[in-house]
C-alpha cells in the first residue's frame, strides 16, 4: 500500500501491516525494480502485531508503470504496478499543456493500463473556455477519455467515478497542484490527503503528497496517489505507444514512399507534405518526432547500460574464481 524510507505497508485480508524486504530479496535485487512498489502483490511472513512482515518475493507484475529515473543515470523508476487505469490530471489554469499530455498518453500506454485524462479546477474557468479546453485534450488525447470537472463544486465526480468499480485499481499522475489530493479526498468521502494551495504567481503546486500510497474506496475500488511529477523521462517505450497516441500521423503515413520513413528528411514523405500543407498540426508534428527519438535515445543507453553491467559482473566473477583457485592451492 505505501513505502517510505524501505519501511512497508500491505494489505491482508482488510489489515494493514508494516513490512520490511528480506536480507536474500535485497542482496538479490539488482535494481529499483526489483523491490516491491505500490499495487504490487507479494509474499509475505506474518509475525505477531508487533513485529514487521517480511517481504520474500513479488508476484508477477500484470501491468507497470515505469519512468526514467531523474538525473543522469538511466535507470528504471517503478510508480506502480498491477494498475487497470491511470487518471492523468490536468487543471485548467497555466498547467494545461498538451505536449505534456502527449507524453503521459505515451507513458500510460506503455504500461499496459488504460489512460483517462482529467481536466480540473473547472469551476475557475468560464464555459467556454471550458469547452475549449477540454475540445483541445480531446483532440490530443488519441480517442482515449477526457473530463472536466471539479472537486470544488462536485461536478462529474459521479461520472469519474463509474471508472473505479470494485476490484480496480486507478492510479493517479500529474504536477504538484493539479488537485490529485482533493480528488482522491472527494472518491474516499473524508479527508484522508492534506491538500496545500498553489503559488498564485505561476500556478504551481507545493508537493503535499510525498511518498506513493494506495487507498481502498468505499465500494472496493483501490486508488494509488504519487507525488507530483517534474519530468516523465520515457523508458523503453515501444514505437507503437508512441504511434497509437498519434493515430493522425500514422494514417497519413502510409502514404510515405519508404516503408522505413522517419518523417524527418525523406523525399516524398507524406507526414512532411501534410506538414507544408498545413493539413497535419506542426505541434503534434514536432512533438511526435521528439518522443519518438527520445524513446531510441533511451532504449540505446539502456541497451549500452545492461551491457557495460553485465561486463562488471562478469570481470567481478572471473575475479572471484581466480581468487578462489590462489587460495586453494595456497592451502595444498
Amino acid at each position: 500500500m505505501s513505502e517510505h524510507r524501505e519501511m512497508y505497508t500491505i494489505l491482508f485480508e482488510g489489515k494493514e501491516y508494516k513490512a520490511e524486504i528480506s536480507g536474500q530479496m535485497q542482496f538479490n535485487a539488482e535494481t529499483r525494480a526489483d523491490f516491491p512498489a505500490v499495487g504490487d502483490y507479494v509474499a509475505v511472513h506474518l509475525f505477531d502485531e508487533f513485529s514487521p512482515a517480511i517481504i520474500h518475493g513479488i508476484l508477477p507484475r500484470r501491468t507497470k508503470l515505469t519512468r526514467k529515473a531523474s538525473g543522469q543515470t538511466f535507470e528504471e523508476q517503478l510508480i506502480a504496478s498491477n494498475i487497470d487505469i491511470v487518471f492523468i490530471i490536468q487543471s485548467l489554469d497555466e498547467n494545461f499543456n498538451l505536449r505534456r499530455l502527449e507524453r503521459y498518453i505515451v507513458a500510460v500506454k506503455e504500461s499496459g493500463a488504460l489512460p483517462v485524462i482529467l481536466l480540473s479546477k473547472a469551476d475557475l474557468l468560464s464555459q467556454n473556455d471550458v469547452e475549449t479546453k477540454t475540445n483541445e485534450a480531446k483532440n490530443a488525447a488519441a480517442g482515449f477519455p477526457v473530463i472536466s470537472y471539479s472537486a470544488k463544486s462536485q461536478s462529474h465526480i459521479e461520472e469519474i467515478k463509474t471508472f473505479i468499480p470494485p476490484e480496480t485499481t486507478v492510479c493517479f499522475i500529474g504536477s504538484s497542484g493539479v488537485g490529485k489530493s482533493t480528488l482522491i479526498n472527494a472518491l474516499v468521502g473524508e479527508e484522508v490527503m492534506l491538500t496545500r494551495k498553489v503559488r498564485e504567481a505561476d500556478a504551481r503546486g507545493r508537493h503535499t503528497t510525498t511518498h506513493r500510497q494506495l487507498f481502498v474506496l468505499p465500494n472496493g475500488g483501490l486508488v494509488i496517489d504519487t507525488p507530483g511529477m517534474r519530468e516523465l523521462g520515457l523508458w523503453n517505450v515501444d514505437s507503437s505507444a508512441v504511434a497509437d497516441t498519434f493515430p493522425e500521423i500514422s494514417n497519413i503515413a502510409v502514404n510515405c514512399r519508404f516503408t522505413d520513413c522517419t518523417h524527418t528528411h525523406e523525399p516524398n514523405c507524406a507526414v512532411l507534405n501534410a506538414v507544408n500543407s498545413g493539413t497535419l498540426d506542426k505541434s503534434r508534428y514536432e512533438s511526435y518526432i521528439k518522443l519518438v527519438k527520445e524513446a531510441e535515445y533511451i532504449a540505446s543507453k539502456s541497451d549500452s547500460t545492461k551491457q557495460q553491467e553485465r561486463k562488471a559482473k562478469e570481470k567481478q566473477l572471473g575475479k572471484t574464481i581466480k581468487n578462489y583457485y590462489k587460495i586453494r592451492k595456497g592451502k595444498k
